[in-house]
């Protein structure tokens, strides 16, 4: 499938979903689901690169997930870490640089050592720049964003009349990164389940039905095609474009 290099998003963001369902079809346990979700990762990751596309967020683990069974939540910790050392090596070999946006913190301390590493270790690759969510809420940014400007206010630092979309942009996870173009949802369900809802204000919205582990490079290409199609005014009239 032919695409306009011209028209590719910069930022293009995803919300895995469907890797418990997919397990279910096969009769097998949840993380089974989760260790094939995995792979999907890697090869999309690998083709969005390829592409050329500069900003790929990945939804990896909400901080709604944490109410997850415990054994659940064991079990992607533990595999968030084997991929995070498997991945490494891959990640240089294409240029690709690792980020990571959310509650960092309250990661397990094995996990975020083995993030962090990763991160530094790809810190001055120049290709895609890929951030896993991680621990994130859309909501809990925001709130957590207004405390931080509301201290500085109280501080004498900035008056509210200072605070304008760039310093809101400056003070979110995202601070580096341009807002999404496009929004990928797999498995069917149509929701934004709190993720990036300031960064995604006038994002392409794009759902399949395709279950996640399933979500093929083929897939991607069909999404960003479908979105190459679309004519985006962000408030304009077609005539203005």
């Amino acid at each position: 499938m032919n695409l306009d290099k011209e028209m590719l998003p910069k930022h293009l963001a995803i919300i895995m979903d469907g890797n418990g369902r997919w397990a279910k079809q096969q009769g097998k346990p949840r993380i089974f689901g989760h260790e094939k979700g995995a792979k999907t990762v890697r090869e999309i990751i690998q083709e969005v690169s390829e592409i050329g596309i500069p900003y790929l967020t990945l939804y990896a683990f909400s901080t709604e997930n944490w109410k997850r069974p415990k054994l659940e939540v064991e079990a992607l910790m533990h595999l968030l870490s084997r991929y995070l050392k498997k991945e490494v090596a891959i990640m240089q070999e294409n240029n690709i640089r690792l980020n990571a946006i959310g509650d960092l913190e309250s990661l397990p301390a094995k996990v975020r050592k083995e993030l962090y590493k990763a991160m530094e270790q790809t810190q001055n690759n120049t290709s895609t720049t890929v951030s896993l969510a991680l621990a994130y809420g859309g909501q809990q940014e925001l709130l957590q964003m207004t405390q931080q400007l509301a201290q500085r206010v109280q501080q004498g630092l900035l008056i509210p009349q200072q605070i304008t979309p760039e310093l809101i942009q400056q003070t979110l996870y995202t601070q580096n990164i341009p807002p999404v173009d496009l929004l990928i949802r797999t498995s069917g369900e149509c929701r934004i389940s709190n993720f990036l809802l300031w960064q995604i204000a006038y994002a392409e919205l794009y759902f399949t039905d395709i279950l996640w582990p399933d979500f093929s490079p083929e897939e991607l290409r069909k999404a960003l095609a479908n979105y190459q199609n679309r004519e985006r005014r962000f408030g304009k009239t077609s005539e203005q474009l």
